[in-house]
């Protein structure tokens, strides 16, 4: 049985970041059953085939309605193809995963929501709400209601195309933290796209060792309490200090994802020999 394939969109266009090296240490995890390439879309306009089992697609800065007219319209395409390629009765299943930056890229492709800008920056650690379809979501299982996330956003999901959603199928599976005094939109946090696509505006790869050493720099630390406040400094590094917040939703999200998506691919293998 030949291994299975992984690509890695990386959207981070070169910007320096802990997403990518998080993702690769869960990835690392499931060789040699899996191997794995780095598509660099936004620095290089490189985008993966149809020839992978897998994809993960990243996180990323900047604007989700913006593009150069290169990469994205190929990122769109590889969407729009992979989509319709799991369309076809007798095609092996092709598992995709949308991170952040990506999930809002997939959900704005998909018109299953308006994409806005956030009043102010979402940034640190939050609780994330299950939805009634989310507590029966196989990649949450494990979770408690609410969960942890690690969130870094200035754009977001709100205003869901319900009749859009259900012409396609997709799940709604978590809100945003609730927020009895702020009169806003609660932004969606994570949808089920089908059967093989997901996707979370959350960051479910984010390390809390890695996150610790990198806002434990002093020169970060005081670029945040100086942008964010003291008290959510604070309370960020506690969370990632508490092995039942980040780091269960870390330990969770992607391998579930992962497991789940190799051993269906195995499975298709077994009846296609």
């Amino acid at each position: 049985m030949h291994r299975i394939r992984l690509a890695i969109l990386d959207m981070y266009d070169n910007t320096p970041n802990q997403g990518m090296r998080c993702i690769k240490d869960i990835v690392s995890r499931f060789e040699p059953v899996l191997e794995w390439q780095v598509f660099d879309v936004r620095g290089k306009a490189e985008v993966p085939g149809l020839d992978f089992d897998l994809y993960i697609s990243t996180g990323g800065p900047g604007s989700p309605h913006e593009g150069d007219g290169v990469w994205d319209v190929k990122y769109y395409d590889w969407m729009q193809q992979t989509w319709e390629w799991n369309q076809v009765a007798d095609n092996p299943r092709k598992h995709v995963f949308f991170i952040c930056h990506s999930f809002q890229m997939a959900v704005r492709h998909f018109g299953l929501a308006e994409i806005t800008r956030r009043k102010s920056m979402s940034f640190g650690t939050f609780r994330c709400h299950k939805t009634d379809l989310g507590v029966a979501e196989p990649l949450f299982d494990g979770l408690p209601n609410p969960f942890f996330i690690a969130d870094f956003r200035v754009w977001q999901c709100i205003q869901p195309n319900e009749e859009r959603i259900e012409e396609m199928g997709a799940r709604i599976l978590a809100l945003e933290k609730i927020r009895p005094h702020v009169p806003l939109e609660r932004a969606i946090m994570a949808i089920r796209f089908s059967d093989e696509f997901f996707g979370t505006q959350f960051h479910p790869e984010a390390d809390p060792d890695g996150m610790l050493k990198h806002f434990m720099d002093p020169e970060r630390q005081k670029e945040i309490i100086e942008t964010h406040s003291e008290e959510k400094y604070l309370r960020m590094i506690d969370h990632l200090n508490d092995s039942d917040k980040i780091g269960l939703t870390h330990d969770i999200v992607l391998p579930q994802f992962l497991n789940r998506a190799i051993r269906a691919v195995q499975a298709e293998m077994v009846v296609a020999e």
